[in-house]
């Protein structure tokens, strides 16, 4: 009899451990450890705005207040004077870039990329606990029907089905999935945000 475990079992072993490791890992970000224990208020206070891209700062700080209330740990409020806490930051870097072309050179995928530096101070102590000089997030975006995969979740997400999208134009497949996927790298952005000033990363 082998003292190696059989295939099937050892596949089971790697799922379980899987799942085991990325459910401590929602866990930890979700119960804020490195928060401090008396906090239950947060003021996000407007972003600056390093790049050229103007609201983007305004568009940023929308999802982060999401991804805060999401979690139920902390609650967002309108002012400083009515919180415990203060985050606040700077978006560095927003980029759009063509990464895929046809034969004709037309860019038929691009790269949206985003960057942020963030710091949360404690209102009660006066002081800094916790600050990163950048967070990123970055989706590859098809802009043209024939590079849309149907299948992906950020397309499933959408209004959209295959058959509708063989019938956009360029321009309109560029407009739609552009804006999902734009969604998508703020979601993300904001969840890597949280996951780091939570747990103190």
């Amino acid at each position: 009899m082998s003292r190696y475990p059989r295939p099937s079992r050892l596949l089971g072993l790697v799922i379980v451990a899987g799942l085991f490791l990325s459910g401590c890992g929602y866990h930890f970000a979700a119960s804020g450890d490195a928060l401090p224990q008396g906090a239950n208020t947060i003021y996000v206070s407007l972003f600056t705005n390093s790049t050229r891209v103007t609201g983007v700062n305004d568009e940023v700080m929308r999802y982060i207040k999401d991804e805060i209330a999401l979690h139920r740990r902390l609650k967002v409020v309108d002012s400083a004077a009515a919180a415990d806490l203060e985050l606040s930051g700077d978006v560095r870097f927003v980029s759009q870039t063509p990464t895929n072309f046809n034969s004709a050179l037309e860019p038929t995928q691009y790269t949206q990329n985003i960057v942020v530096a963030a710091s949360l101070r404690d209102l009660h102590a006066k002081k800094t606990i916790w600050t990163t000089h950048s967070v990123s997030a970055g989706e590859h975006t098809p802009v043209v029907p024939q590079t849309t995969v149907a299948t992906t979740p950020t397309f499933l997400q959408q209004n959209l089905r295959a058959n509708d999208v063989a019938n956009l134009t360029d321009i309109q497949t560029a407009q739609a999935e552009t804006s999902a996927y734009r969604d998508v790298m703020m979601q993300r952005l904001a969840q890597n945000l949280y996951a780091q000033m939570a747990e103190g990363f």
